[in-house]
């Protein structure tokens, strides 16, 4: 269809509640890392995300930091 945008959707990190426990790189180092420069955690660039491993990530997060960011 002409016009229409496809809706997509990352998981994004909540830095501010994160306590950096690192469960999310244990358990999706597909999808999180560290970043380098800055030392924190954050959610890789990817084309898409496996909703059964984020959602499997969200549920272990101590601190319920990632959520589903929507574009488009």
């Amino acid at each position: 269809m002409e016009g229409t945008a496809i809706e997509t959707r990352r998981p994004a990190l909540d830095l501010i509640r994160c306590s950096d426990c690192e469960a999310c790189l244990d358990l999706c180092p597909e999808l999180f890392q560290r970043n380098p420069e800055t030392g924190r955690i954050e959610v890789m660039d990817l084309p898409e995300y496996p909703e059964e491993a984020v959602a499997e990530v969200m549920a272990v997060c101590p601190r319920d930091c990632i959520e589903w960011e929507h574009d488009g």
